[in-house]
């Protein structure tokens, strides 16, 4: 957990559940006007000034979500902080407030969790998000992370899941797959160690992918830029679990269906290049690995012409009447290929 081993370590149970939150929280300052009052009190209180709150929370688990074998923590405590700031991103939405509640074993130290903190401290301030609140407990299955995440906006700004419409173009932002081949690459160098503690493990050159799974960025900028363009999306939604299963999720919440085209979807060439060293499908790191958290929209075919050639945007499909499903044109070819989902699922693991 320590480069230092001789480092001497501070058991959780010498400051008490409260001075652990005091110690952990006190350098955080609020910078939203709507920050009212947060940690220190028994809640926090936030003034929208008449904007509509969006709230969303996340629970992540050690072992299920993420390995400590190789996730080091502040970069957990970063991620943890950016998959919930995607989500209200997802709503065209701005941050303004995070809860932070952490349940760890007696085997994680202070230190330990000033790691932690310190990601998490390092996201609010990338993303100008004030931490108002939490709790700490104890817990007998190692590390569980729960964060909740707040945006205040404007409500003719708002965008959700259903209100696309046939026609209506597919956009997606950023490449797709990187983060799940990133992943392959730290699990195969994790089972080269748990095999041989004295292997060097083989990262470099991986360092795109890398980042993409340990370090992501919400898409936090998006609303902006298309802002500038003069575009609302009609419907919209965070690439988590995967391209096919988010195009499902629209599909549903709209009551439309989606043709996807194979040759448009954006990869990384590191994506690609990783993916044909392991024998994977590119294109399955996209449709299935998940946690890019990028942005899926759908936006007016009248917009085409706003967002046809800007460079962070890549338009991979367009909707249809629900009757005609959800495929996928192969490349090449007009072959259909019905879309599934085959992303992640906490329940299930990735299938």
């Amino acid at each position: 957990m320590f480069e230092d081993k001789s480092q001497e370590l501070t058991p959780i149970s010498k400051l008490g559940e409260f001075g652990l939150i005091k110690h952990l929280t006190e350098h955080f300052p609020l910078s939203n006007e709507s920050s009212e009052l947060g940690v220190g009190d028994d809640a926090a209180i936030i003034n929208p000034d008449q904007k509509k709150i969006i709230l969303t929370t996340d629970v992540l688990a050690e072992g299920v979500h993420f390995n400590l074998g190789y996730v080091p923590l502040k970069h957990l405590g970063y991620k943890a902080v950016v998959v919930n700031l995607s989500d209200i991103a997802a709503m065209n939405a701005t941050p303004t407030q995070i809860l932070v509640s952490l349940a760890v074993s007696n085997r994680f130290p202070v230190e330990a969790l000033e790691e932690i903190y310190s990601g998490i401290q390092a996201a609010c301030k990338r993303y100008k998000v004030d931490l108002v609140g939490g709790d700490t407990t104890s817990s007998n299955s190692g590390l569980v992370m729960s964060i909740t995440a707040v945006g205040i906006e404007n409500e003719e700004n708002i965008v959700k899941r259903s209100g696309a419409k046939p026609n209506d173009l597919l956009v997606v932002t950023g490449d797709l797959g990187g983060a799940y081949m990133g992943l392959q690459i730290l699990e195969r160098e994790h089972a080269v160690f748990l095999a041989d503690p004295n292997m060097q493990p083989e990262m470099e050159g991986y360092d795109y992918i890398l980042e993409r799974q340990l370090k992501p960025e919400a898409r936090t900028d998006v609303k902006g830029i298309l802002g500038e363009l003069d575009i609302k999306p009609t419907s919209m939604i965070d690439i988590s679990d995967g391209l096919a299963s988010e195009i499902l999720h629209l599909s549903d919440q709209s009551n439309i269906g989606f043709r996807l085209y194979e040759e448009k979807i954006p990869l990384d060439s590191l994506t690609i290049s990783t993916a044909d060293e392991m024998n994977l499908n590119p294109v399955m790191t996209a449709l299935s690995g998940g946690e890019d958290y990028e942005l899926l929209f759908t936006i007016s075919p009248n917009d085409f012409d706003k967002i046809k050639n800007h460079p962070d945007f890549t338009i991979i499909g367009h909707a249809v009447e629900k009757e005609d499903g959800n495929f996928m044109v192969a490349r090449g070819s007009n072959q259909l290929i019905a879309l599934t989902a085959q992303g992640w699922d906490a329940f299930l693991g990735n299938e």
